[in-house]
């Protein structure tokens, strides 16, 4: 569900067009009104935007007007649903929420079975969601400078987890790393949910995780945060400070996540998805629960939301290069 961005690019995205929380429920597809729209999260359940989605969801159908269905089709780093999408009739019936992810693997993998840019229609770019560095709390480690003394004192001796290699958690742990100076076995696992399970039984020491999905093991003590990603701290845990105010300026991670359909949609679907998202994303329920969570949600127009697209891949791509990150 992430970027890399300074805070006043950040703040320029999300800031794109006007906002739409006074666009009024929008009619159900005339055709379609007894059919669920189907949202396809190519991301495993219990990670950041699964939790996004599903706290959005009793707004999504009174917006739409029809029953949501959400079908969780993780794996290769959101590549596996992503190509169920593509292949769906673009009648607006079928959708996706995708993250960084997205517009990361062109750049990570060799060969893509889709077109990251032309073959999806990017109907908006709803929000951002913090990151946070988490540990097991059996790491004699409570914040930046304990754990990369830790690890300075034994390197490599760690693992840190990801939701898959390649993805914006994997490149967000390997940025701490290189930041720090400091080294760690990384560990991949096909989704949020595996990787956070293994890292409060211990099996891995630390990794860098959505912050909606970890809250409620933050605060019963079963992981522990080191630091978040962002620029700023998030008003959902205003104790736990920034990576970057420990001594690491220069580093800077956050998420996005964008609502897409598959490719060739007739304008008049796009916008009215595009509404009726804006509509749910911007009620007065989803914005408290997204507050609570600590997202910000500022929803792009479907053109703005292309254009960033493009953007983004460009960054990523340099950035991958430099991690030297190519799978298969």
């Amino acid at each position: 569900m992430y970027t890399i961005l300074p805070p006043m690019t950040r703040r320029a995205v999300l800031g794109f067009g006007a906002c739409a929380a006074a666009v009024a429920a929008c009619p159900a597809f005339a055709q379609g009104s007894d059919k669920p729209i189907r949202f396809i999260l190519p991301i495993s359940a219990g990670s950041g935007v699964d939790a996004i989605v599903r706290a959005a969801s009793v707004a999504l159908g009174k917006a739409f007007g029809q029953p949501v269905v959400i079908e969780n089709l993780p794996g290769a780093g959101g590549i596996t649903g992503t190509s169920v999408l593509v292949k769906a009739a673009p009648d607006g019936l079928t959708l996706g929420v995708v993250s960084n992810n997205h517009v990361i693997n062109p750049a990570v993998y060799k060969k893509m079975p889709f077109d990251a840019i032309n073959d999806v229609t990017p109907i908006s770019v709803v929000g951002a969601t913090p990151l946070v560095l988490v540990v097991n709390p059996k790491l004699p480690a409570k914040n930046v400078k304990e754990l990369v003394a830790l690890l300075r004192a034994r390197p490599e001796s760690y693992n840190y987890a990801s939701s898959g290699n390649g993805t914006i958690i994997h490149l967000a742990g390997e940025m701490f790393m290189d930041e720090a100076g400091v080294k760690a076995r990384h560990i991949p696992y096909k989704g949020t949910g595996p990787m956070v399970t293994d890292m409060i039984a211990g099996q891995v020491e630390m990794g860098v995780v959505a912050l909606p999905a970890v809250l409620p093991h933050l605060k019963s003590g079963a992981l522990r945060a080191i630091g978040l990603c962002g620029p700023a701290r998030s008003p959902a845990a205003p104790e736990i400070p920034t990576i970057a105010e420990q001594g690491l300026p220069n580093y800077a991670v956050e998420g996005w996540f964008a609502v897409i359909g598959p490719p060739k949609m007739q304008a008049a679907d796009v916008q009215r998805v595009h509404d009726a998202v804006a509509a749910a994303f911007t009620s007065a329920e989803v914005r408290d629960a997204m507050d609570k969570q600590g997202n910000i949600i500022k929803p792009t127009s479907p053109e703005q939301a292309a254009s960033y697209f493009r953007s983004e891949a460009a960054r990523y791509a340099a950035l991958v290069k430099k991690a030297n990150v190519v799978l298969e």
